[in-house]
């Protein structure tokens, strides 16, 4: 959307994700975005005991079940009751670009908020066609933005670890990682573009040989090279 002329937005409203250290990771990576590109940011709050009050009793509900479809439509009419009190005409959401979601479920709670605000349309643009959620992965990647583990309520959060456990994975560690293929930005962006192995190991000869120059100073023993 940044290199189209819709000139759209950021609306965050994210009262279901727990606990509130991944909440200020995930909200500071959407600001930090905003930013760069020069996008509107609308930080709304993080209202944590009305969407437990909301989704009390379906605690046990799985991924794309009900509870998820009462988090939806709390979120979206939020949404929609901003949207029309500050003359915006089409709210849309990106929830949909994840393989993990239902779109029909997500679009069905997004025109069910938009039913109860006069004047005013939900977009149910398909996020996934035309490699959608591959383009995320680089965006995500060339950001380095963080990767979220989980669908972010403290249920979701549960289950991941459970079945985690069952499957003999290490539980999940707020806050670790990031969209890295390796710690440098320079190598990540030479694999991303298909350089070689040789070419890549070629690159760093030069920095390879000071580094060389400053360890020997400081060998114990005889350089093997």
């Amino acid at each position: 959307m940044v290199d189209s002329d819709i000139k759209f937005s950021v609306f965050f409203y994210n009262p279901n994700i727990h606990p509130l250290k991944e909440y200020e990771i995930r909200k500071e990576e959407n600001i930090r975005f905003a930013e760069k590109n020069n996008i509107p940011f609308i930080d709304a709050d993080y209202d944590v005991d009305a969407w437990f009050k909301e989704t009390k009793g379906l605690e046990w509900e799985p991924e794309r079940g009900k509870r998820c479809t009462t988090c939806f439509e709390m979120r979206f009419l939020k949404t929609a009751q901003y949207a029309y009190e500050n003359n915006f005409d089409i709210i849309s959401s990106t929830l949909g670009i994840s393989r993990w979601k239902d779109m029909n479920q997500i679009n069905e709670a997004g025109k069910w908020a938009v039913k109860k605000i006069p004047n005013l349309e939900y977009w149910t643009f398909n996020w996934r066609k035309n490699n959608g959620s591959q383009r995320m992965l680089l965006i995500s990647k060339d950001e380095g933005f963080y990767k979220q583990e989980y669908c972010g309520c403290v249920y979701s959060f549960r289950d991941t670890n459970i079945w985690r456990q069952k499957n003999s994975r290490e539980k999940i560690t707020i806050g670790k990682n990031f969209y890295r293929i390796a710690g440098n930005k320079i190598l990540e962006n030479q694999i991303i573009s298909g350089v070689s192995e040789n070419q890549i190991r070629l690159s760093w000869k030069n920095d390879i040989n000071s580094y060389k120059k400053i360890r020997k100073k400081y060998l114990l023993y005889k350089d093997f090279e």
